[in-house]
């Protein structure tokens, strides 16, 4: 009933069905209508593509505001305030102006207001100003002159603390 030449063999009759009033599976030819990646492209197209992160380079000299969703990397000098995802200041670098994130490394010098949910200073960051944090860590050697505020939404305004006073 069965041959072994003709299973065995490539390109034999082993896709073909041995009864003969069995119907034969359906097997296309050509790759389906559908191109293989399309359900997972048509899931990433909802989802946000990772954005590689900006860089500002150690020669490069900013007047001005810089707002973005994404993700920072400083490593020359702005005289301006900085909001985004993730910001990192170089150790090169000085920024003079409010710096406002979710996440901010400090490894250099930022003379103004720090306002982020975690917020981190290394061992070479110069911090003149007052930081506002969910969390925060100083590592031993990095300077630091203002005051710190723990608040559960830093980033947020600075009046909502004096909202929730008690009243009278």
């Amino acid at each position: 009933m069965f041959s072994k030449s003709k299973l065995n063999q490539p390109g034999g009759d082993a896709d073909k069905p041995t009864a003969p009033g069995a119907a034969a599976p359906a097997k296309p030819a050509t790759p389906p209508s559908k191109p293989a990646g399309l359900e997972l492209g048509a899931g990433s197209s909802a989802m946000k593509p990772k954005v590689a992160p900006s860089t500002l380079s150690s020669d490069l000299v900013i007047k001005g505001d810089i707002k973005t969703t994404g993700d920072i990397q400083v490593e020359g000098e702005i005289e301006g305030n900085i909001q985004a995802h993730l910001l990192t200041v170089g150790e090169g670098a000085t920024i003079r102006g409010e710096v406002i994130a979710d996440d901010i490394v400090v490894n250099g010098r930022v003379v103004g207001r720090v306002r982020g949910l975690k917020v981190r200073l290394t061992s070479t960051a110069r911090v003149e100003g007052d930081i506002i944090h969910k969390t925060i860590a100083i590592e031993s050697g990095a300077h630091f002159e203002g005051a710190v505020q723990r608040q559960d939404d830093p980033l947020g305004g600075a009046a909502k603390p004096k909202a929730d006073a008690p009243k009278a």
